[in-house]
Protein backbone atom coordinates (compact mmCIF):
# COMPACT_ATOMS: atom_id res chain seq x y z
CA UNK A 1 0.00 0.00 0.00
CA UNK A 2 1.30 3.43 -0.97
CA UNK A 3 0.70 6.65 0.94
CA UNK A 4 0.15 9.45 -1.57
CA UNK A 5 0.34 12.79 0.23
CA UNK A 6 -0.95 15.66 -1.89
CA UNK A 7 0.52 18.81 -0.40
CA UNK A 8 3.10 16.74 1.46
CA UNK A 9 5.60 19.61 1.49
CA UNK A 10 3.23 21.79 3.50
CA UNK A 11 2.67 22.29 7.21
CA UNK A 12 0.56 19.23 8.05
CA UNK A 13 2.07 17.23 5.19
CA UNK A 14 5.61 17.35 6.58
CA UNK A 15 4.38 16.29 10.01
CA UNK A 16 2.40 13.40 8.54
CA UNK A 17 5.28 12.17 6.38
CA UNK A 18 7.61 12.32 9.38
CA UNK A 19 5.11 10.26 11.39
CA UNK A 20 4.75 7.66 8.62
CA UNK A 21 8.53 7.35 8.30
CA UNK A 22 8.86 6.84 12.07
CA UNK A 23 6.20 4.11 11.83
CA UNK A 24 8.33 2.31 9.23
CA UNK A 25 6.22 3.08 6.15
CA UNK A 26 8.33 2.91 2.99
CA UNK A 27 6.11 3.74 0.02
CA UNK A 28 5.39 7.43 0.62
CA UNK A 29 4.88 9.81 -2.29
CA UNK A 30 4.80 13.59 -1.94
CA UNK A 31 2.81 15.36 -4.66
CA UNK A 32 3.39 19.11 -4.49
CA UNK A 33 4.74 22.10 -6.37
CA UNK A 34 7.94 22.03 -4.33
CA UNK A 35 9.70 18.99 -2.79
CA UNK A 36 9.98 18.30 0.91
CA UNK A 37 13.38 17.78 2.47
CA UNK A 38 12.22 14.42 3.84
CA UNK A 39 13.44 11.20 2.15
CA UNK A 40 10.36 10.28 0.11
CA UNK A 41 9.50 10.03 -3.57
CA UNK A 42 8.56 13.42 -4.98
CA UNK A 43 6.21 14.15 -7.87
CA UNK A 44 5.75 17.73 -9.05
CA UNK A 45 2.14 18.54 -9.85
CA UNK A 46 -0.10 21.60 -9.98
CA UNK A 47 -3.48 20.16 -8.99
CA UNK A 48 -5.34 22.98 -10.74
CA UNK A 49 -4.17 21.34 -13.96
CA UNK A 50 -4.71 17.86 -15.36
CA UNK A 51 -3.35 15.26 -12.93
CA UNK A 52 -0.54 13.29 -14.57
CA UNK A 53 0.19 10.98 -11.65
CA UNK A 54 -1.14 7.43 -11.93
CA UNK A 55 -2.90 6.16 -8.81
CA UNK A 56 -3.06 2.49 -7.86
CA UNK A 57 -6.24 0.82 -6.55
CA UNK A 58 -4.89 0.30 -3.02
CA UNK A 59 -3.35 3.78 -2.64
CA UNK A 60 -4.28 5.80 0.42
CA UNK A 61 -4.50 9.40 -0.78
CA UNK A 62 -4.24 12.21 1.78
CA UNK A 63 -5.32 15.52 0.25
CA UNK A 64 -3.81 18.39 2.23
CA UNK A 65 -3.16 20.89 -0.58
CA UNK A 66 -5.08 24.14 -0.17
CA UNK A 67 -4.98 27.84 -0.80
CA UNK A 68 -5.33 29.52 2.59
CA UNK A 69 -4.97 33.04 3.94
CA UNK A 70 -1.31 32.55 4.83
CA UNK A 71 -0.72 31.94 1.09
CA UNK A 72 -1.16 35.73 0.71
CA UNK A 73 -4.69 35.77 -0.62
CA UNK A 74 -5.03 38.58 -3.19
CA UNK A 75 -7.33 41.50 -2.48
CA UNK A 76 -8.98 41.07 -5.88
CA UNK A 77 -10.08 37.76 -7.33
CA UNK A 78 -10.12 36.14 -3.89
CA UNK A 79 -12.96 33.74 -4.68
CA UNK A 80 -11.12 32.39 -7.73
CA UNK A 81 -7.90 32.16 -5.69
CA UNK A 82 -9.47 29.84 -3.13
CA UNK A 83 -11.63 27.85 -5.55
CA UNK A 84 -8.78 27.12 -7.97
CA UNK A 85 -7.00 24.77 -5.57
CA UNK A 86 -9.63 23.96 -2.98
CA UNK A 87 -12.49 23.10 -5.34
CA UNK A 88 -11.10 22.58 -8.85
CA UNK A 89 -7.98 20.88 -7.48
CA UNK A 90 -10.10 18.50 -5.42
CA UNK A 91 -12.27 17.72 -8.45
CA UNK A 92 -9.19 16.99 -10.56
CA UNK A 93 -7.72 14.64 -7.96
CA UNK A 94 -10.93 12.68 -7.42
CA UNK A 95 -11.63 12.46 -11.14
CA UNK A 96 -8.19 10.96 -11.75
CA UNK A 97 -8.48 8.63 -8.76
CA UNK A 98 -11.80 7.33 -10.09
CA UNK A 99 -10.31 6.84 -13.54
CA UNK A 100 -7.37 4.87 -12.09
CA UNK A 101 -9.51 2.79 -9.72
CA UNK A 102 -8.26 4.36 -6.47
CA UNK A 103 -10.96 4.77 -3.84
CA UNK A 104 -9.46 5.80 -0.48
CA UNK A 105 -8.92 9.41 0.58
CA UNK A 106 -8.47 11.63 3.61
CA UNK A 107 -9.53 15.21 2.89
CA UNK A 108 -8.56 18.11 5.14
CA UNK A 109 -11.33 20.69 5.31
CA UNK A 110 -11.78 23.34 8.02
CA UNK A 111 -14.04 24.26 10.91
CA UNK A 112 -14.67 27.51 9.01
CA UNK A 113 -17.36 25.66 7.04
CA UNK A 114 -19.65 26.11 10.09
CA UNK A 115 -19.62 29.89 10.42
CA UNK A 116 -21.11 31.39 13.58
CA UNK A 117 -21.93 28.65 16.10
CA UNK A 118 -25.63 28.25 16.82
CA UNK A 119 -24.96 25.90 19.76
CA UNK A 120 -21.99 24.48 21.64
CA UNK A 121 -20.07 22.34 21.24
CA UNK A 122 -20.31 22.47 17.44
CA UNK A 123 -20.75 18.94 16.13
CA UNK A 124 -20.32 17.76 12.54
CA UNK A 125 -24.07 18.00 11.96
CA UNK A 126 -24.08 21.76 12.62
CA UNK A 127 -25.46 23.90 9.79
CA UNK A 128 -22.75 25.11 7.40
CA UNK A 129 -22.84 28.86 6.81
CA UNK A 130 -19.23 30.04 6.31
CA UNK A 131 -18.32 33.74 6.54
CA UNK A 132 -15.83 34.02 3.71
CA UNK A 133 -14.27 32.67 0.54
CA UNK A 134 -11.99 30.13 2.22
CA UNK A 135 -14.74 28.48 4.24
CA UNK A 136 -17.09 28.51 1.27
CA UNK A 137 -14.46 26.91 -0.96
CA UNK A 138 -13.93 24.12 1.56
CA UNK A 139 -17.67 23.58 1.86
CA UNK A 140 -17.86 23.26 -1.93
CA UNK A 141 -14.94 20.83 -1.88
CA UNK A 142 -16.76 18.70 0.71
CA UNK A 143 -19.74 18.61 -1.67
CA UNK A 144 -17.42 17.28 -4.38
CA UNK A 145 -16.18 14.61 -1.95
CA UNK A 146 -19.77 13.57 -1.21
CA UNK A 147 -20.48 13.06 -4.91
CA UNK A 148 -17.55 10.68 -5.17
CA UNK A 149 -18.60 8.88 -2.00
CA UNK A 150 -21.84 8.12 -3.80
CA UNK A 151 -19.73 6.58 -6.57
CA UNK A 152 -18.17 4.14 -4.11
CA UNK A 153 -15.19 6.00 -2.68
CA UNK A 154 -14.24 6.07 0.99
CA UNK A 155 -13.44 9.66 1.97
CA UNK A 156 -12.74 10.71 5.55
CA UNK A 157 -13.10 14.48 6.03
CA UNK A 158 -11.39 16.32 8.88
CA UNK A 159 -12.47 19.77 10.07
CA UNK A 160 -9.68 21.13 12.28
CA UNK A 161 -9.72 24.26 14.39
CA UNK A 162 -6.79 26.68 14.06
CA UNK A 163 -3.72 24.48 13.57
CA UNK A 164 -0.68 25.41 15.64
CA UNK A 165 2.85 24.06 15.45
CA UNK A 166 6.38 24.46 14.20
CA UNK A 167 6.42 25.92 10.71
CA UNK A 168 3.35 28.16 10.81
CA UNK A 169 2.71 31.21 12.94
CA UNK A 170 0.43 33.30 10.71
CA UNK A 171 -1.57 35.94 12.54
CA UNK A 172 0.13 35.02 15.84
CA UNK A 173 3.22 36.99 14.76
CA UNK A 174 1.36 40.27 15.36
CA UNK A 175 0.34 39.11 18.82
CA UNK A 176 3.81 37.85 19.72
CA UNK A 177 5.46 41.13 18.72
CA UNK A 178 3.30 42.97 21.26
CA UNK A 179 4.06 40.44 24.00
CA UNK A 180 7.78 40.42 23.21
CA UNK A 181 8.00 44.20 23.69
CA UNK A 182 5.68 44.22 26.74
CA UNK A 183 3.14 46.33 24.85
CA UNK A 184 -0.61 46.32 25.60
CA UNK A 185 -2.50 43.47 23.93
CA UNK A 186 -5.99 44.47 22.74
CA UNK A 187 -8.53 41.66 22.63
CA UNK A 188 -11.60 41.48 20.43
CA UNK A 189 -14.23 41.52 23.16
CA UNK A 190 -13.73 40.75 26.85
CA UNK A 191 -11.55 37.67 26.39
CA UNK A 192 -13.95 35.55 28.44
CA UNK A 193 -14.74 33.34 25.45
CA UNK A 194 -12.91 30.14 24.51
CA UNK A 195 -10.98 29.94 21.25
CA UNK A 196 -9.97 26.35 20.60
CA UNK A 197 -6.92 25.21 18.63
CA UNK A 198 -5.30 21.92 17.60
CA UNK A 199 -1.65 20.93 17.25
CA UNK A 200 -0.15 19.85 13.93
CA UNK A 201 1.08 16.67 15.64
CA UNK A 202 -2.46 15.79 16.70
CA UNK A 203 -3.66 16.40 13.13
CA UNK A 204 -1.10 13.95 11.75
CA UNK A 205 -2.04 11.41 14.41
CA UNK A 206 -5.73 11.72 13.49
CA UNK A 207 -4.97 10.98 9.83
CA UNK A 208 -3.01 7.90 10.88
CA UNK A 209 -5.90 6.74 13.09
CA UNK A 210 -8.40 7.21 10.25
CA UNK A 211 -6.24 5.05 7.97
CA UNK A 212 -6.01 2.37 10.65
CA UNK A 213 -9.82 2.44 10.92
CA UNK A 214 -10.26 1.90 7.17
CA UNK A 215 -11.19 5.51 6.38
CA UNK A 216 -14.74 5.95 7.69
CA UNK A 217 -16.99 7.66 5.16
CA UNK A 218 -17.82 10.68 7.30
CA UNK A 219 -16.55 13.97 8.75
CA UNK A 220 -14.70 14.46 12.03
CA UNK A 221 -13.78 17.54 14.05
CA UNK A 222 -10.24 18.12 15.34
CA UNK A 223 -9.53 20.34 18.33
CA UNK A 224 -8.02 20.48 21.78
CA UNK A 225 -9.69 19.34 24.99
CA UNK A 226 -10.94 21.77 27.65
CA UNK A 227 -9.71 24.99 26.01
CA UNK A 228 -9.19 27.95 28.39
CA UNK A 229 -10.66 31.40 27.86
CA UNK A 230 -8.79 33.77 25.56
CA UNK A 231 -7.85 35.87 28.60
CA UNK A 232 -6.45 32.84 30.45
CA UNK A 233 -4.58 31.68 27.36
CA UNK A 234 -2.93 35.04 26.69
CA UNK A 235 -2.06 35.51 30.35
CA UNK A 236 -0.25 32.16 30.34
CA UNK A 237 1.86 33.19 27.33
CA UNK A 238 2.64 36.61 28.83
CA UNK A 239 3.56 35.10 32.19
CA UNK A 240 5.67 32.23 30.86
CA UNK A 241 7.73 34.67 28.81
CA UNK A 242 8.14 37.28 31.57
CA UNK A 243 6.41 39.94 29.54
CA UNK A 244 4.80 42.99 31.14
CA UNK A 245 2.01 43.20 28.55
CA UNK A 246 -1.46 43.93 29.85
CA UNK A 247 -4.65 42.71 28.24
CA UNK A 248 -7.06 45.37 26.98
CA UNK A 249 -10.73 44.33 26.60
CA UNK A 250 -12.70 46.05 23.85
CA UNK A 251 -16.24 46.31 22.55
CA UNK A 252 -16.20 43.37 20.15
CA UNK A 253 -18.92 44.61 17.79
CA UNK A 254 -17.21 47.97 17.32
CA UNK A 255 -13.81 46.38 16.68
CA UNK A 256 -15.25 43.96 14.12
CA UNK A 257 -17.10 46.79 12.38
CA UNK A 258 -13.85 48.78 12.23
CA UNK A 259 -11.90 45.82 10.86
CA UNK A 260 -14.58 45.31 8.23
CA UNK A 261 -14.40 48.97 7.21
CA UNK A 262 -10.59 48.86 6.99
CA UNK A 263 -10.86 45.76 4.82
CA UNK A 264 -13.18 47.56 2.39
CA UNK A 265 -10.66 50.40 2.21
CA UNK A 266 -7.89 47.97 1.31
CA UNK A 267 -6.24 48.14 4.75
CA UNK A 268 -6.85 44.56 5.83
CA UNK A 269 -5.51 43.94 9.34
CA UNK A 270 -7.37 40.64 9.79
CA UNK A 271 -9.50 38.59 7.42
CA UNK A 272 -13.25 38.42 8.00
CA UNK A 273 -13.14 34.70 8.76
CA UNK A 274 -10.51 35.39 11.42
CA UNK A 275 -12.21 38.20 13.32
CA UNK A 276 -15.93 37.42 13.01
CA UNK A 277 -15.84 34.72 15.70
CA UNK A 278 -12.90 36.12 17.69
CA UNK A 279 -15.19 37.18 20.56
CA UNK A 280 -17.52 34.17 20.28
CA UNK A 281 -17.47 31.06 22.41
CA UNK A 282 -16.38 28.53 19.82
CA UNK A 283 -15.73 24.95 20.85
CA UNK A 284 -16.11 22.07 18.44
CA UNK A 285 -17.22 18.63 19.54
CA UNK A 286 -14.43 16.05 19.20
CA UNK A 287 -16.24 13.23 21.01
CA UNK A 288 -16.97 11.28 17.81
CA UNK A 289 -13.36 11.58 16.69
CA UNK A 290 -12.16 10.25 20.05
CA UNK A 291 -14.71 7.45 20.21
CA UNK A 292 -14.64 6.21 16.63
CA UNK A 293 -10.96 6.73 15.76
CA UNK A 294 -9.44 6.06 19.20
CA UNK A 295 -7.81 9.48 18.96
CA UNK A 296 -7.10 11.87 21.81
CA UNK A 297 -5.33 15.23 21.43
CA UNK A 298 -2.01 15.20 23.24
CA UNK A 299 -1.38 18.96 23.36
CA UNK A 300 -3.33 21.66 25.21
CA UNK A 301 -3.82 25.23 24.05
CA UNK A 302 -1.46 26.87 26.55
CA UNK A 303 1.40 24.53 25.65
CA UNK A 304 0.76 25.09 21.94
CA UNK A 305 0.83 28.88 22.31
CA UNK A 306 3.98 28.85 24.43
CA UNK A 307 5.72 26.56 21.93
CA UNK A 308 4.59 28.84 19.07
CA UNK A 309 6.02 31.90 20.88
CA UNK A 310 9.35 30.14 21.33
CA UNK A 311 9.35 29.22 17.65
CA UNK A 312 8.70 32.88 16.82
CA UNK A 313 11.71 33.89 18.92
CA UNK A 314 13.89 31.17 17.39
CA UNK A 315 13.08 32.26 13.84
CA UNK A 316 13.66 35.91 14.73
CA UNK A 317 17.09 35.09 16.21
CA UNK A 318 17.97 33.09 13.10
CA UNK A 319 17.14 36.05 10.87
CA UNK A 320 19.14 38.41 13.07
CA UNK A 321 22.19 36.11 13.06
CA UNK A 322 21.97 35.68 9.31
CA UNK A 323 22.00 39.46 8.79
CA UNK A 324 25.23 39.92 10.76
Amino acid sequence: MRYVIIGGSGFVGRELIDLLIRKGKREIIDIDLIPTSLPVQYVQQDITEEIRFRFLPDDVVVHLAANQYHNKAPKKGRQAFFESVNVTGTQNILRKMAKDGAHQMVFFSTDMVYGKPLYLPVDTGHVQNPFGYYGRSKKAAETVCEKYRQKGMNITVFRPRMIIGKGRLGILVKLFKLIEHSLPVPMIGSGQNCYQMVSVQDCAAAIDRAIQHNLPNKAYNLGSENPPTVRELLRSVISSNRSKSILIPTWGKAVKATLGMLGKLGLEVMYREQYMIADEHYIIDISETKRELDWTPQFNDADMMTAAFREYQRLKNMRMNASH
